[in-house]
Order: structure tokens, then sequence, then C-alpha cells
């Protein structure tokens, strides 16, 4: 599995939004959404499929409000996380 500099830079600018407040929920929050992505491997075709995305392979990990789409890439047999988001456009 791979997380994109999207993604870390996304991650890395909520996490810390949330630490302004609580850091020890900062830091709860950044332990369940890896949990959350480290289990996709486990199942990755379970996860919905992304909204207006041509490749069914686009899918979404939905927690807590956040969106976290991944693409399943056969061909190299990995997972990308592309990033992650709370009820903004994401493109």
């Amino acid at each position: 599995m791979e997380q994109s500099v999207r993604f870390d830079l996304e991650f890395d600018v909520i996490v810390q939004f949330i630490a302004k407040d609580s850091p020890l929920r900062a830091l709860k929050f950044f332990d369940e959404v890896i949990d959350k992505i480290e289990n996709i491997p486990n199942n990755p075709y379970a996860y919905r499929k992304k909204e207006n995305a041509i490749d069914k392979n686009v899918r979404e990990l939905i927690y807590k409000g956040y969106t976290i789409p991944f693409e399943i890439d056969n061909k190299k047999q990995k997972i990308i996380i592309l990033g992650i988001f709370n009820q903004n456009l994401w493109e």
C-alpha cells in the first residue's frame, strides 16, 4: 500500500487543525484513520465506488465524515491512498 503526497499533506492539515483544540483527540483521530487505511487491503472492493469515477477501481473509505479515496492498482498489485477531505470538493 502506498500513500500519495497529496494524502500526506491533506491529512497533516486536518490533524494539525484538530490538535489546535485537542492534541489528544488529534492523536486518536490519526491512529484511527491509519488503522482504517491499513484494513483496506483485506477487502478493497467492499468500499463504495467513487461517484463520477470512470475507473471502477477507485473506491472511497468514509470515516467520521471524512472521505478517503483510494485506487486499486491490479497491475502493480497495490493500493494507493489518493487523499482525504471533509465535505469539500476534491478533484
